[in-house]
């Protein structure tokens, strides 16, 4: 149990980060917020794939990043339209 919270923590925060370098702009609540944006990435983007698209997701690590990349930049995106950047 701990230790996939702290894999999911790791894997929000490199989701989180590489988001954030392809979204232009600030993100909200600095490094906490690039992890929480990530780790919500990462079920979004889960979600996504296994349910919209009826895709599988592997368990891979490199799987795991790129589906948290996806639905942190989704995401980010949806952050920026809303203003939300703005007032942090």
């Amino acid at each position: 149990m701990l230790g996939t919270l702290i894999g999911w923590i790791i894997v929000g925060a490199i989701a989180g980060g590489i988001a954030s370098l392809i979204v232009p702009g600030r993100t909200p609540g600095g490094m906490i917020g690039a992890i929480i944006v990530g780790i919500l990435g990462g079920i979004l983007g889960g979600w996504l794939l296994n349910s919209v698209f009826n895709l599988g997701v592997g368990a891979s690590f490199i799987g795991s990043l790129i589906v948290a990349i996806i639905g942190a930049v989704i995401i980010l995106f949806a952050l920026r339209a809303s203003g939300a950047s703005s007032r942090v």
